[in-house]
């Protein structure tokens, strides 16, 4: 199957189970993997063949920040879910949502949870 990959999609928003993360909120990050038959796109050079980049990431961006969510379980949830439901022609989704600041006493590059979600687990 063919993909169509967003990677290191930057956000903000307000998710987290501490208090001052929905209140002053942090950064996130996305890598996004849709899998999509291109072949229409690919020999046609039409974009009605594809889903748009830029579209999807203003879906993410909307979904994304319109609720606080405790869990980044929950919000990566919320993304696939909206994916799935606004471009048809994507077969199945996976999202990596990073958290790169989350306040643990520790040392690390982020910690994420990565889900994948089809139109089969409907």
């Amino acid at each position: 199957m063919d993909k169509i990959i967003i990677k290191g999609l930057k956000l903000f928003a307000y998710h987290g189970v501490n208090p001052e993360e929905k209140e002053e909120g942090q950064q996130f990050e996305f890598d996004i993997t849709a899998e999509i038959d291109l072949s229409g796109a690919c020999n046609t050079d039409d974009l009605n063949q594809t889903e748009s980049y830029a579209k999807i990431i203003k879906t993410v961006r909307r979904v994304f920040t319109a609720e606080k969510y405790d869990l980044i379980e929950k919000a990566s949830q919320v993304t696939a879910d909206a994916i799935l439901d606004e471009y048809p022609k994507i077969s199945s989704v996976t999202v990596t949502l990073k958290k790169p600041f989350a306040p643990m006493k520790a040392e690390f590059d982020f910690v994420a949870v990565e889900i994948t979600r089809s139109r089969q687990n409907d």
